[in-house]
């Protein structure tokens, strides 16, 4: 099997470890799309915004990628080898809402 790449982050997945698939739009809300994400990318993206959020504005990898927060956790995951799990550094609290 090839390997494949988070499509947030681009690091490895490695074999044998949980991989999320991501619903670009919030299967809530009518999405099919999927990407695979390391575990801990998938929790930061629900844990930085709303179904609402994904669904009307950051529903493709690029749009998140470009997001201040996500980029900053990027730079920050990047840095950890691919099997690195921790939980998320943001949570629904600190959305500012």
């Amino acid at each position: 099997m090839p390997a494949t790449h988070c499509a947030l982050c681009g690091r490895l997945l490695p074999e044998g470890t949980t991989v999320d698939e991501h619903h670009l739009i919030p299967r809530s809300l009518g999405g099919r799309e999927t990407v695979r994400l390391h575990k801990i990318c998938h929790q930061t993206l629900h844990a930085v915004f709303t179904e609402r959020e994904l669904a009307e504005h950051f529903h493709t990898v690029e749009r998140l990628q470009a997001h201040a927060t996500i980029a900053s956790f990027l730079a920050w995951v990047r840095r950890r080898p691919p099997e690195f799990y921790d939980r998320p550094r943001f949570s629904q609290d600190r959305r500012g809402r």
